[in-house]
């Protein structure tokens, strides 16, 4: 393989399938040759820099692109009175804007997900994409994350409060 892209998503499926570890993967390039593996190391660096899949990739890689402000990453919204709404994958306070990954489409065991409620409050605007539209369609996410923000600039942001998500189990 000779694409970053093409490693990238082949390591991030094993990792998150449970079929070997980021430290593994370490190890293993640690004994193995160099030669063919420069790909592999960058994706496995990333992994241990905190990058645990592919989806935040494209994501992240979609908001750069995006020209919109640097967002809160995995933010859990909050209303005034402590009631949480839901987790953000991205959240901009300044104006009221989510993005919420579904990830429901693309889970291994379609019938073990347990459903991420939609984000909903007053005012909050929340652009929902799969991970397929992060991977094929980023200009279309794009786009959809430039006009909510648009739409969102003409109005006051919504009454709400974030904290870092807790990691999944």
């Amino acid at each position: 393989m000779d694409e970053l892209k093409a490693v990238r998503a082949m390591i991030h499926d094993a990792v998150h399938r449970g079929l070997c570890t980021p430290e593994e993967l370490r190890d293993e390039l640690a004994q193995a040759s160099t030669i063919g593996s420069a790909l592999p190391r960058i994706v496995v660096n990333a992994l241990q820099d905190g990058v645990d899949s592919a989806v935040e990739q494209w994501l992240e890689s979609a908001v750069e692109r995006s020209g919109l402000p640097k967002p809160v990453w995995k933010a859990e919204l909050r209303t005034p009175d402590g009631v949480v709404v839901g987790i953000a994958d991205a959240w901009w306070p300044q104006v009221g804007v989510a993005l919420q990954v579904r990830y429901d489409e693309v889970a291994l065991e379609p019938d073990k997900v347990s459903e991420m409620p939609t984000l909903s409050a007053p005012g909050l605007i929340v652009v929902q994409v799969s991970p397929a539209q992060l991977r094929d369609e980023p200009l279309v996410v794009i786009q959809d994350l430039r006009a909510a923000h648009r739409r969102a600039r003409q109005r006051p942001p919504p009454d709400l409060g974030s904290v870092p998500a807790a990691p999944a189990a």
